[in-house]
């Protein structure tokens, strides 16, 4: 069973005075396994990887695979952060800093981190890769973002009110996030309703814009392996094989790169019918990760 999970960090990093909160799956560490941190996207909280029946903390633990999963700033009980030039890159610095905290409390006696996200969370998660860090990242298991977005999305967010956090109408929101009829089970997406939360307009902003423009330059500085997945009915971001093609193509430097669409999905894959194979496969990939530090 998971818990709720808070960290505060000290020292004189970009994270120094912050407090981090989020959920834990309680599992022992362990020398043949890593530590996974996990960044949800926008517009949920760190509920999202812990809903019951869907629970990526709940699949590592029969796994036995330590699993603690943030809120990243501004989402529950997690400290604000200003948008700066980039609320992406912003949450990069104080994410990177704040992991590296939790690593050397959490972290000991596990092979190392690979950090698992999603969404707006995965362009976070992929800055954080791309910067040299001081704790043992192993591998980088993104999901739900890629090259260009349709037209219309930018436009989208730019009509939103003038406020710094917009909370979407749920039948909104459900209708971007999942996919068409047959590609959710009958408890979605009422299901995921616990983990929908407010979103700091400048994210939507920031991924439709300034991350796009700055991606293949981000991407290319990632030398860990990289596990990448799209879901076939994605409506936030253009998504074909071409545009998987383009996406894998941007991380030049990792080591590894296994890019693919996951057809009957919509973007958020973790509560489509294919949830359960494409966690696991995330989780094989961590553990593959793990292979070469505990050798």
């Amino acid at each position: 069973m998971s818990t709720s999970f808070t960290h505060s960090v000290s020292g004189s990093g970009a994270a120094a005075g912050m407090t981090f909160s989020g959920r834990s799956n309680g599992t022992a560490p362990g020398r043949d396994v890593p530590l996974v941190i996990a960044l949800h996207g926008g517009t949920y909280s760190s509920v999202y990887f812990d809903i019951p029946g869907y629970s990526l903390l709940d699949h590592a633990a029969a796994a036995g695979v330590p699993v603690i999963a943030l809120d990243r700033p501004n989402y529950g009980d997690s400290s604000p952060l200003d948008a700066g030039e980039s609320i992406i890159l912003s949450n990069a610095d104080v994410l990177g800093d704040a992991i590296g905290s939790i690593w050397r409390e959490h972290g000991e006696g596990t092979a190392g981190i690979v950090l698992i996200a999603h969404s707006i969370g995965a362009a976070v998660a992929t800055a954080i890769a791309a910067t040299p860090q001081d704790w043992p990242l192993l591998g980088l298991a993104i999901s739900g973002c890629l090259v260009r977005v349709p037209g219309e999305s930018r436009a989208a967010w730019e009509s939103l009110p003038d406020i710094p956090v917009i909370e979407l109408p749920t039948p909104m929101k459900d209708q971007v996030m999942f996919g068409p009829a047959g590609t959710i089970a009958a408890d979605m997406p009422a299901a995921s309703h616990p983990s929908n939360t407010i979103v700091p307009k400048s994210e939507l902003l920031d991924i439709t814009g300034e991350w796009i423009e700055h991606r293949a330059e981000v991407c290319g500085r990632v030398k860990v392996p990289v596990h990448h997945r799209q879901g076939e009915f994605d409506a936030l971001w253009v998504t074909d094989q071409s545009e998987i093609d383009a996406f894998r193509a941007g991380f030049g430097s990792a080591t590894s790169v296994d890019s693919r669409l996951v057809h009957g999905s919509g973007h958020c894959i973790d509560f489509h019918r294919p949830s359960e194979s494409f966690q696991l496969s995330q989780l094989s990939f961590a553990l593959e990760c793990a292979i070469p530090a505990r050798a």
